[in-house]
């Protein structure tokens, strides 16, 4: 990784436009250099540029945004870098919400809605192309030469729909603003911080809350990204089947490597961190570690998703024996959890209670658990009292969509109390986790840990499994595997 240029001491540094690099190996930079690198440059602006695929989209939200809340200022943050280590930053992911209503993704934009007399003006404030003027094209870190060209303000207003203004600017006109004013928190402290006094906690939940319920039915571009999304990590999936030997040649950060590559290749990123869990590790609901041992005979939960390049993230489970087929027990812990899952898919449909789904495959579970005298019946008793939930441990699914739990600050009357609409998307994703140190179950159970997770399209009609590409029951999932590695 390369260093920036440096001047060589904190006075030089002071009178430098640009900020850089402690102990670099450059002393400076001369008049004769800096002038040099002024000039010599093509034109490189980008004309008659075509909308992005979602203008259309992102104009209508914003439009139900501004009649949500009429004469009030509105301030979306995309937010800024992170830093990982020392001057190393995390990969920027801009905010959901900004990313909902804009379709941008740069780092430090912000959406603003001016209140006008019919409703708002929307502008989108971003960083301009780095100035060649100043140096800082090749001496700021995130100068062009070293990050990448950005888009130029007009270029951003051609391909979003929307009108750019140059970021810098927009804190001091914010600490003039006047009148109401709400902000998404969280991304931009910057932002936030010209804000101080003028909005109020309360004012700005209940926009965050607004923009999450916007996002519980889907629209036709965003079902058409959660194909994708689901499409693609499908393909991931079939290339960590393939690679199951190298994984018990080394450890499941094997298995994690290989579905990222699908993810980076086909998408932005992984939607969320890959649950790459083998053996005992299948019962640890978030085993996001993934650097246990893959051994033959054991179970492999994998709980991966692409996210697409517009932020859409698919949220698939799949447990697999990791030789190929599954043992006796295995498949009896299997076949219950599929068939509770088939219990509650089968109770996603319009007019459904959202709970519904929950409730169906949790009363598959607690049958079988009852069943096999694991708990005490009967199956009613245990439902009431929660017994269960040892073993069953977590909620049967979640809305998806621009985060893998979507919409969570939605009001409870509107998420889980309310009746399924078409365009909701969410996961059905019931399991059974034996811990390996648990005592009340025979031994044969112990270290045993099944998921199995969809990602169902509530429809006029009832629903559609968008991740049925690859195989549930355990015989097909059997012959898949049989057919994928030859």
């Amino acid at each position: 990784m390369a260093e920036e240029l440096t001047p060589e001491t904190p006075e030089e540094t002071e009178e430098q436009a640009i900020k850089q690099r402690k102990n670099g190996l450059y002393p400076g930079v001369s008049d004769e250099l800096a002038e040099n690198m002024k000039s010599g440059w093509a034109d490189t602006e980008l004309h008659d540029l075509a909308p992005i695929a979602q203008a259309d989209k992102t104009a209508a939200r914003r439009a139900a945004l501004s009649a949500r809340f009429p004469g009030e200022r509105l301030v979306i943050p995309a937010g800024n870098l992170k830093t990982r280590s020392n001057d190393t930053e995390y990969a920027f992911r801009a905010s959901t919400e900004y990313a909902y209503l804009t379709g941008d993704q740069t780092q430090d934009g912000v959406l603003v809605l001016e209140p006008t007399a019919d409703g708002h003006e929307a502008t989108i404030y971003l960083l301009p192309r780095s100035d060649r003027e100043n140096g800082e094209f090749w001496l700021d870190g995130q100068g062009e030469l070293w990050v990448g060209r950005r888009h130029s303000l007009t270029e951003a207003e051609q391909l979003l729909g929307i009108p750019a203004k140059d970021v810098r600017e927009l804190a001091d006109a914010l600490k003039e603003a006047t009148g109401p004013v709400r902000a998404v928190r969280g991304h931009d402290a910057g932002i936030e911080a010209a804000l101080t006094d003028k909005v109020t906690a309360e004012r700005d939940e209940e926009l965050r809350v607004h923009l999450s319920e916007a996002r519980l039915v889907k629209d036709a571009f965003e079902i058409a990204e959660l194909e994708k999304a689901c499409a693609s990590t499908a393909r991931g999936f079939e290339d960590v089947v393939k690679v199951l030997d190298k994984a018990e040649a080394t450890s499941e950060r094997y298995i994690e490597g290989t579905f990222f590559l699908r993810a980076r290749v086909e998408g932005n990123d992984i939607g969320y961190g890959s649950i790459c869990a083998a053996g005992p590790h299948a019962t640890t609901l978030h085993w996001v570690r993934n650097d246990g041992d893959v051994r033959p005979g054991d179970l492999l939960l994998l709980d991966a998703g692409v996210e697409t390049t517009e932020l859409y993230t698919a949220d698939i489970t799949r447990t697999l024996p990791i030789n190929g087929r599954y043992t006796e027990i295995q498949r009896k812990i299997y076949d219950a959890v599929y068939e509770a899952q088939e219990a509650g898919i089968a109770a996603v449909k319009p007019g459904a209670a959202y709970r519904d789904f929950h409730d169906a495959a949790q009363r598959v579970l607690t049958e079988k658990l009852v069943e096999w005298g694991l708990v005490e019946g009967p199956v009613e008793r245990v439902l009431e009292l929660g017994l269960q939930r040892r073993w069953t441990l977590h909620g049967t699914g979640h809305m998806l969509g621009m985060d893998v739990h979507d919409c969570a600050a939605a009001r409870t009357e509107k998420y889980v109390d309310t009746t399924l609409e078409p365009g909701m998307c969410l996961t059905v994703e019931p399991g059974l986790y034996f811990q390996a140190d648990d005592l009340t179950v025979p031994e044969e159970y112990r270290g045993i840990g099944v998921r199995i997770e969809d990602d169902i399209l509530v429809t006029e009609d009832g629903n559609r499994n968008l991740s049925d590409a690859l195989p549930r029951r355990a015989e097909e999932v059997e012959a898949w595997m049989a057919a994928l590695k030859g």
